[in-house]
């Protein structure tokens, strides 16, 4: 796997020391798993007792461009990420959303296929390397506040597994798209890794009935990919108690179910 030499110097050094834990080559995405918890555990966090500082620095840590690297080299996370930019472009959706983008290779890449596309990135830790690697991408821009009923399409990929209120965060993300518009969802509610918070594990079973009763019809999968499709069909408030309902008991079919 090739890793840029534009890179800050500091940055540059911890992959190569995480890169020489693996004896100095990522191959596999198991590989890449093993040192992201490596960092996890450095860092002292924990998954259970959230400490907001560590988890922030963690994802401020230069494993995540390692992660960008990776993704844009792995043929699967390619296959999936051409697969979401196609269906985009062949709906000629024009105002897009890439939630949590990260390195910014989803956007880069609908910009590159669809050049009427205006793409915005929301990434709360972007790094300079990743800003540096859109600017010859006048359509792709990070932006760091959300937009009221702003957008045709919305992507949000592996995002709502790392966060300790994933309903709060998915309704922020279906107010940003207009009626009628599409949020396209990946979800990993499973302990791949140890960022990935047990708190949101129960929405594995019950994503799909949160996301209709927040005012999304599911249109099904994004063929290609490991997404799924939603169309925002109406802009009613998000009825909190009822939610919070439905919340505890996801949460107790959950527990049953993995008895």
């Amino acid at each position: 796997m090739q890793i840029s030499n534009d890179i800050p110097t500091n940055d540059y050094q911890e992959i190569q020391r995480l890169l020489n834990v693996i004896d100095g080559e990522l191959i596999e995405l198991s590989q890449l798993l093993f040192l992201l918890d490596l960092v996890w555990d450095e860092m002292n966090c924990d998954n259970i007792n959230l400490d907001a500082e560590r988890i922030n620095n963690f994802y401020k840590h230069p494993v995540w461009l390692l992660n960008g690297f990776f993704a844009e080299q792995h043929s699967l996370s390619l296959q999936h990420r051409c697969a979401i930019s196609s269906w985009i472009t062949a709906n000629h959706l024009k105002t897009v959303l890439d939630f949590g983008g990260g390195y910014g290779t989803l956007a880069r890449m609908i910009s590159g296929q669809y050049n009427e596309a205006k793409v915005d990135i929301y990434e709360p830790y972007p790094s300079e390397f990743a800003i540096s690697q859109c600017q010859d991408y006048p359509s792709v821009e990070f932006v760091n506040r959300l937009q009221t009923n702003h957008y045709d399409c919305l992507v949000s990929t592996d995002v709502l597994e790392h966060v300790p209120e994933p309903l709060n965060l998915f309704s922020q993300m279906i107010d940003s798209v207009k009626i009628g518009g599409y949020l396209i969802i990946a979800n990993c509610f499973f302990p791949i890794i140890k960022c990935h918070l047990p708190s949101t594990f129960h929405l594995r079973y019950t994503f799909d009935r949160f996301a209709i009763a927040m005012g999304l019809e599911v249109m099904g999968n994004c063929i290609g990919s490991h997404a799924t499709i939603y169309k925002k069909v109406n802009n009613y408030p998000v009825n909190w108690e009822q939610i919070e309902r439905m919340s505890l008991v996801s949460k107790r079919l959950f527990f049953l179910r993995e008895l």
